[in-house]
């Protein structure tokens, strides 16, 4: 059986984003947006709202209850300071926790607290999502 761990993340990511856009809708202020104040500009790439969803969507798969400010370090990245020296800062929140909610309305996640651990978990659906496009892109 093929999962999320024997495929390239690129390809699955890309393949997944385009059944995704069909699940979730990119809210109109994301055209706008820096993905975190490191960066200069939002973003080129037309679709990179339902990209992001499916790299989060892994993620959780992949590191299971995870929550908002842990992904918000993974997203980020070193802001350029000119002449200072740089220093990393973590990804945008709203556009983390707003993907992180809209999986949680199809239903591909949901939230959970095991022991000590808090945050959003995979659920069956998410994982048979992503485990037959793991299988389409092998």
């Amino acid at each position: 059986m093929v999962t999320v761990y024997d495929v390239d993340a690129g390809k699955l990511i890309d393949k997944a984003a385009v059944k995704i856009a069909g699940m979730i809708k990119m809210p109109e202020w994301a055209k706008y947006v820096k993905t975190g104040v490191n960066k200069e500009r939002p973003p080129e790439d037309l679709d990179w709202w339902y990209k992001r969803a499916v790299a989060i969507l892994r993620t959780v798969y992949l590191q299971g209850p995870i929550g908002t400010n842990s992904l918000r370090v993974k997203y980020g990245s070193k802001k350029h300071r000119g002449a200072r020296p740089e220093k990393f800062r973590k990804g945008s929140g709203k556009v983390i926790r707003t993907i992180l909610q809209q999986l949680e309305q199809v239903g591909l996640i949901n939230q959970t607290e095991k022991g000590v651990h808090k945050g959003r978990a995979i659920t069956a659906t998410g994982k048979s999502f992503l485990d037959k496009l793991s299988k389409e892109v092998k």
